[in-house]
């Protein structure tokens, strides 16, 4: 599933393309993809200039004065602005008519992305519970600290819950918490405030150089522009138990976690 890198990395390639440009139309070819694409879509949208493309977790914002368009990658989706002439594939669900011939289109696969709509002034239900952006200032080592006194799940789990903190998925909590040395097992509350000030520290540094490195290409996910990211090569934990630690040398461990492989240093990690 595209992650939090991936989405960002979406944001930035069609904000150029998006903002101050007005929706001609709306190109509806199946009336559902995760849930039913509600008909404020087709409704509101047409018309309207998107004055921002934003980014919450994982969820992409195009935002207009009549509310916004509220998209989700899911595991396999991928949105690109094309010629409208580009004829539609079998799982090019939705298209965004642009000007100059142009469309934003939604291609998904597996349809577990959603399609959905916020109006103006409001919070979708999806996004109201959520937690700070990792990349903010209101998280860092001393919220985590706070946040996690009392907790017996394991400190991956508990990084990986959107309520404590958005769209650090599977991939780059592994990669901070290798970076940091603090092992997935560890209750969360048994994590001290210095060390989450590291990890903290970690999870900001890994987010943004894999946002400038374009992502992780792992199966599905293409930026808009059809190039793959680069951060995969880049990986010291996730995907590579069994392989030689890049500190220490020893193999590292994998075991299922939270419904997740996790890969960690059994010696660096603690």
């Amino acid at each position: 599933m595209p992650e939090l890198p991936e989405v960002e990395t979406t944001r930035r390639g069609l904000a150029p393309h998006l903002v101050e440009r007005r929706v001609a139309g709306v190109v509806l070819r199946r009336p559902d993809l995760r849930w039913p694409i509600p008909p404020e879509v087709v409704d509101c949208l047409p018309g309207q200039r998107i004055v921002d493309v934003r980014r919450r977790a994982k969820y992409l914002l195009l935002d207009t004065r009549a509310g916004s368009a509220l998209l989700h990658l899911g595991m396999s989706g991928s949105l690109r602005v094309l010629p409208a002439s580009v004829p539609a594939g079998p799982h090019d669900h939705v298209d965004l008519v642009l000007p100059a011939g142009r469309v934003l289109r939604f291609n998904d696969p597996r349809r577990f992305g959603c399609l959905l709509w916020q109006p103006a002034g409001q919070v979708h239900p999806l996004l109201r519970a959520l937690g700070p952006e990792p990349l903010s200032e209101d998280f860092d080592g001393d919220y985590l600290h706070a946040r996690s006194r009392g907790r017996s799940a394991p400190v991956k789990a508990f990084l990986m819950d959107q309520r404590v903190v958005v769209g650090v998925g599977n991939i780059y909590t592994a990669e901070a918490l290798f970076a940091a040395g603090v092992s997935p097992l560890r209750a969360a509350g048994r994590v001290s405030r210095e060390r989450y000030g590291r990890l903290a520290d970690a999870i900001k540094g890994i987010l943004r150089h894999a946002i400038a490195r374009g992502g992780t290409t792992l199966r599905d996910f293409l930026s808009p522009d059809g190039a793959p990211g680069y951060f995969e090569q880049e990986l010291s934990a996730y995907g590579r138990g069994g392989q030689p630690c890049t500190h220490c040398a020893r193999p590292l461990k994998q075991a299922w976690l939270a419904q997740r492989a996790t890969v960690w240093c059994g010696h660096c990690q603690r």
